[in-house]
């Protein structure tokens, strides 16, 4: 009787879970609601992941502004004639329409026209020749007589800037009523200069609908946004309008198509011209998927090539010809790079693809009125057989009959998604089986408490005591802000890194960066370094904050020998050693709670830290494992040092003199007589080189390389200075070959970073 009395209560615990979720699914726009949403966004997240969309192999392709069209044509923005020339070149091999992923805001800097005006401006009398017509030298007008001339489409981004949109290009018709409060709201955009707009046959918003979710992820697409007493269109419904030549769009509402949608008008689809596009019921697409790797993509360099073989010409057409062309861009410094469920950074232009793509194809992922009910179904009658159940079965079984019930619920649902394409989620029924099972055990408090137990785990391995203790004592600290402080700042990452990881699978990437980040990072904080950041390979850390420390300078100089020399030890360990380089740097900085009101972390920002990026980044070029700036070696005892260069690094118009630590005093006591003939020579080398002695700089470079490998062979704890030797007789070889210039001043100045 007991057994049963105690089974007959979890039954009723059991039912109060039931309750409780009907309770949840009934609050309709609760904070708690909202959670459910987000959970069922990640489970439609989900679904995507482990199915993503096929191409459909419709006539898209994309042309990619990317990182090889900006090293062969220059930076952006390009002249306007530059784009004149990629649009005419698109019209010539046929493309169906080109549809432009970005605004022209402003006009083009580099145009004739425009520096003409600015030196009438200026006051300077400029007159062009009678037979000269201005349009001619305006890369504007220029690029907009290229649009005018081919089937082109513009973009813009709604409600995002102050000007007022551009007029649609075509009109909308509705089938039943549209709410006229959103037809009439105020709509602003970012858009092109009028001239543009006017030339192309098609505008639309290329922004994306991001609002519902917090995590920015793409997965909706708004076809038609009302506003100002009309519709604006999406880039991808308009380029799929001009593509047809059709007229207007067609919205039809619930009202009009007589179909239910609980009492009020919503948005059922949009026609544009022969296809129709079914839309969840604010007039946006759910989007589905597929892989950025799977879309016909050619680089705009290829395009813009200034004479292109018959075969790569034959190869352009046929990518060209008949085809809608996305003009976007990949590259990372152009800031066109999105979140889809399926990968964490795409370029936005191949959203606009898959819309294209997806539309033409017609694999439209949908919802139906009757899968809520369906949801309904499955939550009650599993729970309805888990309180049956329960008085008969021990804690075991009874775990197992709700993990069965819970996973025959997803393999439904999926099945709904895999093979219909139907968007249904097992939460309620997860959610209704859980609570009912927690509260028939009874374990919820025993739960809550581990639970917690590892929160405080988990955030006491992510946060450093000192900063907890900190934090504790002064909690108004934990706000976004910092101070100036002057900092010594690392960085260092792995050589080769990229040709180390494809010969590894993700899981042995993984060790290997754990097995090297876990000895690097206990030399820096035995040093008392703060870790700032961990980017994959690459380590950036920092001393004299948030805590001071009057020898940063020293301990610095200390972590980066600790590294040097916890590398041998792991080296010794791997199939293949790993090379790192470090770059060192002082100066002052921006230090404290940097980021924003959501999210922030306790960084330092400042020309410094850029600088001591960039010396890092030069160490492959001099072959060394690392350059110290000869601000951080001020004070700094008990190392042997060699002046390596005077260098101007990318983006910092100073030069800075950097060196390289290339042992500890004592290390090198019983070879201090052949490491002064090394820097003898070396100075020697440098003094030639700076001063445009080539025959006295090539003669001492041969004598520095000869006495290093002597101090080598002896057995000297000292890195190889070959590499550096071979630099420098090179760059005297070509003083030697082209001359010495007027204005040499003997900076080396970097081109990369």
């Amino acid at each position: 009787m007991r057994f049963f009395r105690n089974k007959l209560s979890s039954v009723w615990l059991g039912g109060l879970g039931l309750v409780l979720t009907f309770w949840i699914a009934l609050t309709g726009s609760s904070t708690i609601q909202s959670a459910l949403a987000r959970i069922d966004t990640l489970i439609f997240d989900g679904y995507q992941q482990a199915k993503p969309r096929q191409w459909g192999g419709s006539p898209v392709v994309v042309l990619d502004i990317d990182e090889a069209s900006l090293a062969a044509l220059g930076q952006w923005p390009w002249p306007r004639t530059t784009l004149a020339k990629l649009t005419r070149r698109l019209g010539e091999l046929g493309a169906a329409v080109t549809v432009f992923d970005m605004v022209f805001a402003e006009q083009d800097r580099t145009s004739v026209a425009l520096s003409i005006e600015r030196l009438r401006t200026a006051g300077v009398s400029v007159t062009l020749p009678a037979t000269l017509d201005r349009d001619a030298v305006d890369h504007d007008q220029i690029f907009a007589k290229a649009i005018a001339e081919h089937r082109v489409v513009t973009g813009m981004v709604l409600a995002s800037g102050s000007a007022v949109p551009p007029k649609p290009k075509a009109g909308t018709a509705l089938s039943g009523n549209f709410p006229e409060a959103q037809k009439g709201a105020v709509m602003t955009a970012v858009r092109n200069l009028d001239l543009f707009d006017a030339a192309a046959l098609g505008v639309g918003d290329f922004s994306f609908e991001t609002r519902r979710q917090a995590d920015a992820v793409v997965r909706y697409a708004p076809l038609l946004r009302p506003g100002n007493g009309q519709f604006y269109p999406s880039l991808a419904v308009e380029a799929l309008r001009v593509a047809q030549g059709a007229g207007a769009f067609v919205l039809k509402m619930s009202d009009g198509s007589g179909e239910v949608s609980g009492g009020r008008s919503a948005v059922v689809s949009v026609r544009v011209g022969a296809l129709t596009i079914p839309t969840h019921e604010d007039g946006s697409l759910l989007i589905y998927h597929s892989r950025a790797s799977s879309k016909p993509v050619f680089s705009a360099a290829r395009l813009l090539a200034q004479q292109p073989s018959r075969e790569e010409a034959a190869k352009l057409r046929r990518a060209v010809e008949g085809r809608i062309v996305l003009v976007g861009t990949s590259a990372a410094g152009l800031l066109d790079l999105r979140a889809t469920p399926i990968e964490p950074v795409v370029p936005g232009v191949s959203i606009h693809a898959d819309i294209i793509d997806q539309v033409l194809s017609g694999a439209y992922l949908t919802r139906p009125d009757w899968i809520l009910g369906l949801e309904w179904f499955v939550a009650v009658v599993g729970v309805l057989i888990l309180l049956a159940a329960l008085p008969f079965l021990g804690a075991v079984a009874g775990t197992l009959l709700v993990m069965v019930l819970i996973a025959g619920s997803v393999a439904g649902f999926w099945f709904l998604f895999a093979q219909q394409a139907l968007v249904g989620s097992p939460l309620l029924a997860s959610a209704s089986l859980s609570l009912s099972f927690v509260g028939a055990t009874a374990a919820n408090l025993l739960i809550t408490e581990r639970q917690r137990h590892r929160v405080r785990t988990a955030f006491g391995r992510y946060l450093s005591p000192t900063m907890v203790e900190r934090l504790a004592n002064q909690p108004d600290e934990l706000t976004l802000g910092g101070e100036e402080k002057e900092l010594t700042l690392l960085f260092c990452d792995i050589r080769g890194f990229t040709s180390l990881s494809e010969g590894l699978q993700p899981t042995e990437l993984t060790e290997l960066l754990n097995r090297f980040l876990t000895p690097m990072t206990t030399a820096l904080l035995e040093r008392g370094a703060t870790i700032d950041k961990y980017m994959g390979d690459a380590i950036m850390a920092f001393w004299n904050a948030p805590l001071p420390q009057d020898d940063h300078r020293q301990l610095a100089c200390e972590g980066l020998m600790a590294m040097r020399e916890a590398l041998v030890a792991l080296n010794a360990t791997l199939p293949k050693p790993i090379a790192i380089g470090i770059g060192l740097n002082s100066g002052p900085c921006c230090v404290g709670n940097l980021g924003s009101n959501q999210r922030f972390s306790y960084s330092a920002i400042g020309d410094a830290v850029n600088v001591a990026s960039r010396v890092e980044g030069q160490t492959k070029q001099y072959g060394l494992d690392n350059l110290v700036a000869a601000e951080t070696l001020l004070g700094v005892e008990g190392f042997i040092a060699l002046e390596v260069d005077r260098l101007q690094v990318v983006g910092r118009d100073e030069p800075l003199t950097v060196w390289t630590l290339l042992a500890r005093t004592d290390a090198l006591r019983d070879f201090e007589a052949a490491f002064q003939d090394v820097q003898t020579a070396h100075q020697a080398m440098l003094d030639g080189f700076r001063h445009g002695d080539v025959t006295g700089g090539q003669e001492a470079v041969s004598a520095a390389r000869e006495q290093a490998s002597r101090l080598v062979e002896r057995g000297a704890p000292v890195p190889d200075l070959t590499a550096l030797y071979d630099l420098y007789q090179a760059r005297l070889d070509h003083l030697a070959l082209e001359g010495v210039p007027a204005d040499w001043d003997g900076i080396y100045r970097a081109t990369s970073k």
